[in-house]
């Protein structure tokens, strides 16, 4: 959950590689540092954010054309100026950046211990970078060498990037578990955990595979398994603007991302939905699309936002295309001892394609002969290069650590992966799929409507930014809408938000209701709509405070809530797509009141590489 940058060329090292560090900050904000080699190692390094970083170096000697930078999330030692990144290894002869965690450094830091080396941090990655040196000193080989050697006997996740000042001028690069990706520019070369701190220089980078080591140096880019077999990097182009990653005027990205939605949906669409000529078409899923017909169960495995926009689709694969579906949270998924039956599916949800506990999942499923279809964001990441086939949701790149845009992405894939299921299997008829590709389409026009309740959002959010819990309630597909407004306001506000099905209510959750207690209601005018109104009169006989996300037009909740937010009225199954826009904007406004950081709350970063 690192973000790692490094650099060599003709540029001076040091501005390239701040730059980047604070593109990559939503991957971590403990601490950050920079180890330079300009003649011998210069490593400076910062509790805090990125730009504390900055400020101590604005009073140091800063040149030199090789660095490695990295800024920090923390796993093993707490956030302070010795366990920040980089390391350097006993003798000073390496410094390392590592994101990930490496679980047998102990038994590795006692036979090192054992042989006189001493250790300042807390952390595993300093264990590594004098693990490898040990071997490369008292070996005499290379440092390529030392590397592969030492990481044969890591057990963990790892992407690392490793200098030295000893030996030839390079950096040596390599991953398991975790991301890392190299620029490849004119006489330069980049190397970062994404392509955010990339795509300013070149648009040409190679993405590292599991058990992959990378050198740079002047010869330029070689990279080698961990058997010492050469292999021949494929160069991608980046398809990412730059302006994509700035803030483009608003206050945070989160904002930002919230109101890229009506275009984010769309772009999820772009070229897969013709409701003028009723087709409908994922590419992704063509060599294995028979697979998915014939499924007689669908799994879905994900994280946090993920998983609720997983339970969402559960709602729309079982009505549309008659299929039971199991959504399975990947982190308890992978430790037990699943069921996947010969014709089963497996469905991995991820923004990021890098969600450790995800790619485990996968792992495991695939072992036991499943066929595995990705769902994600990011571009060749490992997600979609370890399922068999998937989708990307094409939501753009999102910074803002509480997912937004990448929900309504999801949600929009997921739908159509429902709707082509369905067609080829006909449990729908032709005029009701037809009827979806309307509604599919007009989805980004409503949205932009919801929008629009912005200001009248940060009203209500200004009566109850004070208030310690919130309860969420939602029937149907809207109960994962409920989950996940209540997520957004815990991860950014600070505040203790539950989410539940509104009839689960009466099963507990009511013996917390009184005048303090904001409930929101997501009521929109569908199947469960007097069912709804029975649960927000049950709340209003023990005076607690109701806010309800309604269809446009409704006035009986409106008499009966003390605030509601209107929507456009949507076809059920596609409901979720717009009512979770005020929730997201209600969690965004009374975080903002509340005086918290928006994009980078406590504790939380953007990629859960590890476990």
């Amino acid at each position: 959950m690192c973000g790692i940058v490094a650099y060599t060329g003709p540029r001076e090292a040091c501005p390239v590689i701040l730059k980047g560090l604070k593109r990559l900050e939503y991957r971590g904000y403990d601490s950050a540092g920079i180890a330079l080699l300009n003649g011998s190692l210069q490593v400076y390094k910062k509790q805090g954010k990125v730009s504390e970083l900055e400020k101590l170096l604005a009073s140091q000697d800063t040149s030199g054309q090789m660095g490695i930078g990295h800024t920090r999330w923390a796993t093993h030692g707490e956030p302070n100026d010795v366990n920040a990144h980089p390391h350097l290894s006993y003798k000073k002869k390496l410094a390392l950046i590592h994101n990930g965690i490496i679980e047998n450094y102990n038994v590795i830091k006692q036979d090192l211990l054992n042989k006189g080396y001493a250790f300042a941090s807390e952390t595993d990655s300093e264990v590594l970078a004098t693990f490898i040196e040990d071997i490369y000193l008292n070996t005499q080989t290379t440092l390529e060498e030392a590397t592969r050697l030492a990481l044969q006997k890591v057990v963990g996740a790892y992407a690392i990037v490793i200098i030295s000042q000893e030996g030839p001028r390079q950096l040596v690069a390599a991953r398991k578990g975790s991301p890392l990706v190299i620029g490849i520019g004119q006489g330069e070369f980049f190397v970062a955990s994404d392509a955010t701190p990339i795509i300013e220089y070149t648009n040409e980078v190679v993405y590292l595979d599991d058990h992959e080591i990378a050198v740079i140096n002047e010869q330029g880019l070689s990279v080698k398994n961990l058997e010492s077999i050469l292999k021949t990097p494929y160069i991608h182009k980046l398809d990412l603007e730059l302006e994509a990653i700035e803030k483009g005027g608003y206050e945070h990205f989160m904002l930002k991302e919230i109101f890229e939605q009506p275009r984010s949906v769309a772009d999820s669409m772009r070229g897969r939905v013709n409701a003028t000529l009723g087709t409908l078409q994922l590419g992704g899923l063509t060599e294995y699309i028979n697979r998915l017909v014939s499924a007689d169960r669908i799994m879905i495995v994900a994280c946090g936002t993920s998983w609720h926009a997983g339970l969402v689709a559960e709602y729309l694969f079982e009505e549309f295309a008659r299929v039971p579906v199991e959504v399975e949270y990947a982190s308890e998924f992978r430790y037990r001892n699943p069921i996947i039956r010969e014709n089963d599916v497996v469905i991995a949800i991820s923004q990021s394609g890098e969600t450790a506990d995800t790619l485990a999942a996968i792992e495991l499923a695939k072992s036991k002969g499943a066929i595995i279809f990705g769902v994600c964001n990011v571009v060749g990441s490992s997600i979609p290069r370890a399922t068999h086939a998937g989708a990307y949701i094409h939501a753009g790149p999102e910074i803002g650590v509480a997912s937004t845009k990448a929900f309504t992405g999801q949600i929009s894939v997921l739908t159509m992966m429902a709707l082509i299921i369905a067609h080829r299997k006909g449990t729908i008829t032709e005029s009701t799929f037809r009827k979806m590709l309307v509604e599919l389409e007009n989805i980004p026009t409503k949205i932009e409507k919801a929008l629009q309740l912005n200001a009248q959002i940060q009203y209500i959010s200004e009566t109850f930014k004070n208030a310690r819990n919130f309860l969420y309630l939602g029937r149907g597909s809207n109960f994962p809408v409920a989950l996940e407004g209540a997520l957004k306001l815990k991860e950014i506000s600070y505040i203790h938000a539950e989410g539940y099905p509104a009839a689960e209510m009466k099963h507990g959750p009511i013996a917390l209701i009184d005048e303090e207690m904001p409930i929101v209601f997501i009521a929109t005018a569908d199947s469960s709509y007097d069912k709804i109104v029975s649960n927000i009169q049950e709340v209003k006989a023990r005076h607690g405070r109701v806010i309800a996300v309604v269809t446009e037009g409704d006035t009986l909740i409106k008499e009966m809530a003390d605030f509601v937010m209107e929507i456009p009225a949507t076809h059920e199954a596609l409901t979720p797509l717009v009512s979770v826009i005020p929730l997201q904007l209600l969690s965004y406004h009374i975080a903002v009141m509340r005086g918290c950081n928006v994009d980078q709350p406590r504790n939380l970063a953007k990629s859960v590489t590890v476990e």
